[in-house]
């Protein structure tokens, strides 16, 4: 079977035993997450057997209910049918490994790490339906820039919900940085000052919370690009900088299948999406929804995330996604 682990996702200093068990933890909770996927598939194809039309109807109908979503569905399976031709494969076995690797094809340009060096204070806007997890994701991205030897501050931009910035600050608490609050209510106001501080205080990285927000309700959306303006106004363009925020990242509740196709569409017409944080890999999602954003509205997918500890959020490598999706070994 082909092996997709010939790369290792980016980690802090440690021994190689302890970077080697903390890498195939990280594989077993992702495969976990996607074992309804992975097990369909592995089923499928460990029947053996002939290509024929009733394989291709039943790996179409496991690719559709994996929210991987028709175009794409129809896009891997033309792939398939080529690669068929072209290796003149005939067993249904050989055809496992070769819709891995159309699916790695796929996959392979999202995978885009996040670079936060290339401005100072490097601001990140974070943004996403409500309950999608993002004040968490923001304190598990917190540690992991920090395990980089960046520098970070958190601004308590979610001024809605209650308790969000409570649950902000834990987080703050817990990765021993800097957060920015106003009792003011004005989202706007809170990440502005967060900019502000970061530069008189030579901060690495703003990270800026942002209310949960449904992509029908207009008069949210017309907030949100209010914020987006907000922070330009706080760090323009210069000659040697371009305008924050740098990165915008959309979290994206995996569990919710095709909707995050459409929250993909509507939040980058919106701000300019710079990239994608998929959470809750650990829960009933089927994961292929982010083939389905692959070919219908490629963005990077940044961070996926599989559980609710401070190592749970790991950047995307498309070699260990597709190893689980397909529950290969």
């Amino acid at each position: 079977m082909f092996s997709f682990l010939k790369k290792k996702s980016p980690e802090p200093e440690k021994d190689q035993t302890t970077r080697d068990k903390f890498n195939s933890d990280w594989i077993s909770q992702l495969k976990s997450g996607l074992a309804h996927t992975g097990g369909q598939l592995a089923e499928l194809f460990s029947r053996g057997g002939r290509i024929d039309d009733d394989l291709y109807e039943e790996l179409e109908t496991i690719l559709i209910t994996a929210d991987v979503g028709m175009d794409a569905t129809n896009s891997l399976l033309a792939d398939l049918r080529h690669q068929i031709k072209e290796q003149h494969l005939s067993d249904a076995i050989q055809l496992r490994e070769a819709l891995a690797l159309s699916l790695l094809k796929l996959l392979n340009p999202l995978a885009q790490p996040l670079q936060a060096t290339t401005h100072k204070p490097f601001v990140i806007m974070l943004v996403g339906v409500n309950g999608a997890g993002k004040t968490t994701t923001i304190g598990k991205l917190a540690k992991h820039l920090q395990a980089q030897g960046l520098s970070v501050m958190l601004a308590a931009g979610d001024t809605f919900r209650a308790a969000a910035r409570e649950q902000l600050m834990a987080w703050g608490i817990r990765n021993s940085v800097t957060v920015i609050t106003q009792q003011s209510g004005d989202p706007a106001a809170v990440i502005y000052d967060a900019v502000k501080a970061a530069e008189a205080r030579n901060v690495d990285v703003v990270l800026a919370d942002t209310a949960g927000r449904l992509t029908t309700q207009a008069h949210l959306m017309a907030e949100i690009k209010k914020v987006k303006r907000v922070i330009t106004k706080a760090m323009p363009e210069t000659a040697d900088s371009s305008a924050a925020p740098h990165e915008v990242l959309l979290v994206i509740d995996a569990n919710t299948g095709q909707n995050a196709l459409s929250q993909v569409k509507a939040f980058d017409q919106a701000l300019g999406v710079t990239g994608l944080i998929l959470t809750k890999l650990d829960g009933t999602a089927k994961g292929g929804v982010i083939a389905a954003i692959a070919k219908a509205h490629p963005i990077p997918v940044r961070f996926i995330g599989v559980g609710e500890g401070l190592d749970d959020l790991r950047p995307f490598i498309a070699e260990e996604f597709v190893t689980a999706l397909m529950g290969l070994d």
